[in-house]
């Protein structure tokens, strides 16, 4: 049996607890799960891209607040704790002055747009986040919200396809 089959098969409250996991957002989790079974795994990523595109903002604001700071990973022990240290590991190596960067890159975020930075670093450097970061303080409230639900949708993509079990 294909990862997908199994997703397939497991019970509603199994593959929507699953998908919490991906994006945090009850009712983006049921839509996703409701849309089973998927003949593959390009059909289940499209679905929740489609159910990532109809989230409201207070639906998005939840699913941030599941996140943690770029730089401040979690020392949980959820799936999502692990999957968000490796996706944040090009930190790793950061120096002192780059990770206080990235810090100070958070707050004036935060400060501008009241909400979390929020940005799919699996792959991403240090210098990449931060350039990120600053850029995105240029953007206009309206711009910078559908930038976050893009990075949201990359996100939890990236996740289902570890939830499976696929290559990202």
């Amino acid at each position: 049996m294909t990862r997908i089959e199994e997703f397939n098969a497991l019970a509603a409250q199994r593959a929507e607890d699953d998908l919490l996991a991906c994006c945090a957002v009850p009712r983006w989790a049921r839509e996703v799960a409701a849309g089973r079974p998927y003949p593959d795994l390009a059909a289940l990523l499209a679905s929740a891209h489609a159910a990532s595109a109809r989230l409201t903002w207070p639906e998005v604001a939840q699913a941030l607040a599941a996140h943690p700071r770029i730089g401040q990973r979690p020392a949980g022990q959820r799936r999502e704790d692990g999957w968000s240290r490796g996706e944040q590991s090009g930190l790793d190596a950061a120096s002192a002055r780059s990770r206080a960067d990235i810090a100070e890159a958070n707050e004036a975020y935060e400060r501008r747009f009241g909400h979390l930075f929020l940005v799919c670093a699996a792959g991403r450097s240090d210098a990449e986040l931060l350039a990120a970061a600053r850029d995105r303080l240029a953007h206009d409230e309206a711009t910078e919200r559908e930038v976050v639900r893009g990075e949201l949708a990359r996100i939890a993509a990236l996740r289902i396809r570890k939830l499976l079990d696929e290559p990202a």
